[in-house]
């Protein structure tokens, strides 16, 4: 199953299931059609706790909220109802497909490629560091660039994942139990800023440094996260390319790690890092008008354009 967000008319972002490369099914909507049509009563209250809009909270609601989502978006599909409870994707405005979850967690240091053409000492433990919710954006947001702010900006393609249910000290072999799904994202980052301080925050978590999308995929289609190529592309030009088999590591070595610290909660997402190519490495910087596109099979692509804030 692939979630995301949507809009129609500016209203607030909601659930959506992408059901083909055009069209979204409103499971909730879907789900309030289905139990009308069977007579039952009180519909809406059943549908809104079953199939919550807010996609955090659908998720926490696990395997319960997977397979009415399911019979809701059959129903959809095979009935009249159609028209009221499906969209197509170039009517509706697409939002990153989890938005406020309690925690974002980085890993930095993850590929070996990028460890050796930043110059670092391979990490004997995951390097971690925090976003903060009003980092996400959509997946063909724009991002706001200011220069007077930051004159090196940079791009991170990297596979995130989202946690699916409450953990604490999680075994290595069952850390994907604990996975709802994957999903692309791109960690711009103010390397100026970064570098500031020995803490990384300041240059990570700008409003809107996390595009994220452009769907959530369930881990039921992506069984193995461990064999999935990435790429990214500045204005077309590739910049980096790798497969995530080459995380230093694993996603399951993040889940025990992770947890042994703080309590996993649904809708937490963690982003595994970035491979080789970065900006900085090759002293090549975002600027006003670039298109950066990261690319996970799988999953699909996000695009960002960079558009500078401080132009009259």
């Amino acid at each position: 199953m692939k979630l995301l967000t949507y809009s129609t008319n500016n209203k607030p972002l909601r659930l959506g299931i992408l059901v083909d490369e055009n069209t979204i099914v409103d499971p909730q909507e879907a789900y309030i059609e289905l139990l009308n049509q069977n007579g039952q009563q009180r519909a809406k209250e059943i549908a809104t706790a079953l199939l919550p809009a807010n996609p955090t909270e659908f998720i926490a609601n696990g395997d319960m909220a997977l397979k009415t989502a399911k019979e809701a978006v059959s129903y959809a599909l095979e009935s009249a109802a159609q028209s009221s409870v499906l969209y197509k994707k170039e009517n509706v405005q697409i939002g990153a497909p989890v938005l406020k979850p309690n925690k974002i967690i980085c890993v930095g240091l993850n590929y070996k490629n990028h460890i050796l053409e930043m110059k670092r000492d391979f990490p004997v433990h995951p390097v971690i560091f925090a976003k903060f919710a009003t980092a996400i954006s959509g997946p063909n947001d724009t991002f706001p660039l200011n220069s007077q702010l930051t004159k090196k900006l940079d791009y991170e393609a990297e596979l995130a994942f989202v946690i699916g249910k409450e953990g604490k000290d999680i075994p290595y072999e069952d850390a994907l139990d604990y996975v709802f799904g994957y999903t692309v994202a791109n960690d711009i980052t103010a390397r100026d800023m970064q570098k500031r301080t020995i803490q990384w925050l300041q240059g990570k978590t700008l409003d809107k440094s996390l595009p994220l999308g452009p769907v959530l995929v369930t881990k039921d289609e992506i069984p193995d996260p461990h064999g999935l190529d990435i790429c990214l592309t500045v204005n077309d030009e590739l910049r980096q390319k790798s497969n995530t088999e080459q995380l230093l590591f694993n996603v399951n070595h993040l889940v025990e790690f992770l947890s042994g610290i703080v309590t996993l909660e649904p809708g937490d997402i963690i982003l595994t890092g970035t491979p080789g190519g970065v900006g900085e490495a090759q002293n090549k910087f975002l600027k006003h008008g670039d298109k950066v596109r990261v690319e996970i099979s799988g999953i699909g692509a996000i695009e960002t354009t960079i558009m500078e804030v401080t132009e009259s």
